[in-house]
């Protein structure tokens, strides 16, 4: 991954987190030194692009499957096998596996939109 495609996803992040992207927000979170021309080109892209103005508010997963699979580990004694384990598994994945058809087929809308 670039220096630029991190740059860009972390002024995404702070977006959607509500807070301004500013030089020293994301040089905060890089995981490397960068050069601060580096940054500021970036940051400059990433403002006028304009899909970058409006984020959409990330949809949180229900954790029901989770809690079902934890009762489920806990009333066993530790013997499960291995069929269990990847039935817990795909139950747990259900709502990961739906939430992520529904960006996939949002993401489509938004390239044909785009086109």
């Amino acid at each position: 991954m670039t220096n630029f495609e991190r740059i860009t996803i972390i002024a995404n992040q702070l977006a959607n987190a509500g807070k301004k992207p500013t030089i020293a927000l994301i040089k905060a979170k890089l995981p490397n030194p960068v050069p601060l021309p580096q940054i500021i080109g970036a940051l400059k892209s990433w403002h006028h692009e304009p899909e970058n103005c409006v984020f959409p508010e990330v949809k949180t997963i229900e954790s029901s499957g989770e809690s079902k699979v934890e009762e489920k580990i806990k009333s066993e004694d530790n013997t499960l096998t291995l069929e269990q384990v990847n039935a817990l598994i795909n139950s747990a994945l259900s709502p990961v596996k739906e939430e992520l058809a529904e960006v996939k087929k949002q993401l489509q809308q938004l390239k044909q939109a785009n086109s």
